[in-house]
């Protein structure tokens, strides 16, 4: 189960590297010929890289509690459940969703479909949310490898 965590949460913060590179490089959405091919990228890499990773994370994390007792009364496991699923609904609510939803728009915009200025331009707003969401990721890996000795709950 250790493995299995570690691994999604690897995929899960470099997604996030991912995403804050992209949104360096993104262009106006009004320039929309490179706008596109980043936006949609950025889709890709929620959908096939992001979410899998982060269930990956998730599921892992919570059978690794469910089999080994002494994760019963750690407190830093409690702690660590609690920034793990803020993890996951933000990961869905906050990146996913948008990072999905201005893909499908920009490609939609690029085939001349919708006007441009239905474009939100999530891939470069979404830095505040992405440097947030990363530090909670980090915090969250922190507890997993210091252990501190947060209270013990009882038994």
């Amino acid at each position: 189960m250790k493995f299995l965590h570690t691994l999604g949460a690897i995929g899960l913060v470099g997604a996030v590297a991912c995403f804050l590179v992209m949104a360096g490089y993104a262009p106006a959405p009004s320039a929309i010929a490179q706008y596109a091919p980043l936006s949609i990228a950025t889709g890709a890499v929620a959908t096939w890289i992001f979410m899998p990773s982060l269930g990956l994370t998730l599921v892992a994390g919570l059978l690794a509690m469910a089999v080994n007792r002494t994760f019963h009364s750690a407190g830093w496991a409690w702690a660590k459940l609690a920034t793990g699923v803020l993890v996951f609904e933000w990961g869905f609510v906050s990146v996913v969703g948008p990072l999905q939803q201005e893909a499908e728009q920009s490609a939609r915009a690029f085939a001349g479909e919708i006007d441009l200025a239905t474009l939100a331009g999530e891939l470069g707003t979404r830095r505040a949310t992405l440097w947030v969401f990363l530090a909670i990721a980090m915090a969250n890996i922190v507890l997993g490898v210091w252990r501190p000795g947060l209270t013990r709950l009882p038994d």
